[in-house]
């Protein structure tokens, strides 16, 4: 099931499901049982999940729309964490000439930084000249988890988005290892365009993974290169920190990011990024310099 947070002109954000190119309102099918919010949907649990499913798997009423005619947003806007893992590919590891890391590195993107399909990366040239792109597989956790055990992990997964990791490198690593504010600036968090459940996909390992600028593919790997895998992450970070429904984790870039390139490859105004996740759809966002912003 593909569910997506959409706005219908002259309207607030609604919750919804991708069905054949049409929007359902699952507030509105389940006669407001079901909230107009992903993530009070996610807290909602098991049971919002399989009334969603049910509604899925009629005919779309009357009350369906279009997908053209409404704009999508990110699938989850406000959660309350988004945990970001660093250097979790080989690939990305060998073009830095790094050895594989013994610890999972990790650092948060800030849920202001969250922006939809469609909405522009902002950044002021005067703040940053540096700005990256990461395409990122993300996942969303569906019920409360902490200390989880790495054999239970997927029963905690609500399922899987697009993540476009945006790094201003030389405030992240050039100004006293700031990667909090490298990582965290206004936009620098694109998600969507829809959230995939995670029946659809069976082994969130096993997808291709790409990152186009302008067309061309300066990303292409896949899952498979990941070091540290999900259910080690879930069990590793539930340790300590108690993950809610809704929150975010995102599980690190392969090879071909434009820092690491010869000669380096930064983004510029005007350019248009497509992340591209295997079943996850496309998540595509243009450029914009933006002086004194």
């Amino acid at each position: 099931m593909k569910l997506v947070t959409y706005q219908p002109a002259g309207a607030g954000p609604q919750l919804g499901a991708l069905v054949d190119g049409k929007v359902i309102n699952l507030a509105l099918a389940s006669g407001g049982r079901l909230p107009n919010d992903m993530r009070a949907f996610i807290e909602m649990g098991d049971p919002a999940l399989e009334m969603a499913h049910a509604i899925v798997a009629q005919e779309p009423g009357a009350d369906a729309v279009a997908l053209g005619a409404v704009r999508l947003l990110a699938p989850i806007r406000n959660p309350s964490k988004v945990i970001a893992i660093g250097l979790n590919y080989m690939d990305h590891v060998r073009e830095q000439g790094l050895k594989p890391p013994s610890l999972a590195t990790m650092f948060t993107k800030y849920p202001s930084a969250i922006i939809g399909p469609g909405d522009a990366i902002r950044w002021d040239p005067a703040l940053t000249a540096k700005v990256d792109y990461e395409a990122e597989l993300a996942l969303v956790i569906g019920k409360r988890a902490s200390k989880v055990k790495e054999e239970d992990a997927y029963d905690y997964i609500l399922g899987y988005m697009n993540c476009h990791d945006v790094s201003a490198r030389d405030l992240q690593l050039e100004k006293g290892d700031q990667w909090i504010m490298g990582k965290s600036l206004d936009t620098f968090c694109p998600l969507g365009p829809y959230l995939v459940t995670k029946d659809e996909i069976p082994d969130p390992h096993a997808l291709s993974i790409k990152c186009l600028v302008n067309g061309e593919a300066l990303q292409n790997s896949s899952t498979r290169e990941l070091i540290f895998k999900i259910p080690y992450l879930i069990a590793y970070l539930s340790r300590g920190i108690t993950l809610l429904p809704g929150d975010v984790i995102t599980t690190g870039t392969p090879d071909g990011v434009g820092a690491f390139r010869k000669p380096p490859v930064f983004l510029k105004h005007g350019d248009v990024v497509t992340v591209e996740v295997e079943g996850l759809g496309q998540l595509t966002n243009p450029c914009v310099e933006e002086p004194g912003a």
